[in-house]
């Protein structure tokens, strides 16, 4: 039994296949990896409350009212007298619809406030018709970056041209989308999330760009409508 377990461990060495680099490169050249940036813009304000939501607020406070405490009289004047003087501040709620929310402007960052905005490009990227401009993501073709996520980031700051203003969310991608061929051998698109930070304008390098919400976006990829819906939670 020994001498057949031998006889069989050296037969499965002695076959083994190794890959070779000139193999490697081969297989490399095949199938493309694209670094896709989910750029987004976190509401401004407070999201509106639903109205159900409302209702349960407004039950619960009149039930807490039945059994809270009686303060005394006195305290309660005092109380009265806080917020005034010299330290006193007019504060003016600033509106929910802005001027770009009236003329549809979406290449502005100022509409939708309580909504995610998510930016997409209009040009010529990996994957399109040749001559035909498409909309997309910031993107870029992996080759020699140390990581997928440093491919990400080039990609990202070859749109806006500094990344001192944005948030990577994590190393790993959020997600991928295994592409058919077509015009060209397939390939796979893997998505990182990125964040504006700490300013509410980004100078955009493409031929045009439009900051979307997650139901407008879908409206630009039908294709993909149903995993994207799947992978941006919003």
């Amino acid at each position: 039994m020994q001498r057949s377990c031998r006889g069989l461990a050296r037969f499965a060495i002695s076959n083994r296949g190794f890959c070779t680099s000139s193999k490697a490169k081969g297989a490399g050249n095949d199938d493309k990896i694209v670094a896709s940036v989910l750029f987004e813009r976190l509401p401004v304000v407070i999201p509106k409350i639903d109205p159900s939501v409302y209702v349960f607020q407004e039950f619960s406070f009149r039930w807490r009212q039945q059994f809270r405490r009686a303060y005394p009289e006195e305290f309660l004047k005092k109380s009265d007298t806080r917020g005034k003087g010299e330290y006193q501040i007019d504060f003016v709620p600033a509106p929910r619809i802005t001027e770009a929310d009236k003329t549809n402007d979406k290449r502005s960052l100022q509409r939708a406030l309580d909504r995610r905005l998510y930016l997409l490009l209009f040009g010529d990227t990996y994957g399109s018709p040749k001559g035909q401009p498409v909309w997309h993501f910031p993107e870029k073709v992996y080759k020699s970056e140390e990581t997928l996520r440093k491919c990400a980031e080039s990609a990202l700051e070859s749109v806006i041209g500094d990344l001192s203003h944005t948030y990577f969310v994590g190393n790993a991608p959020m997600g991928h989308i295994a592409m058919p061929p077509k015009d060209i051998p397939s390939f796979t698109r893997f998505f990182f999330k990125s964040q504006v930070i700490a300013t509410n304008k980004v100078d955009i390098k493409s031929q045009d760009f439009v900051w979307v919400t997650k139901d407008e976006l879908l409206e630009y990829f039908p294709d993909h409508s149903e995993y994207l819906t799947k992978m941006i939670i919003s």
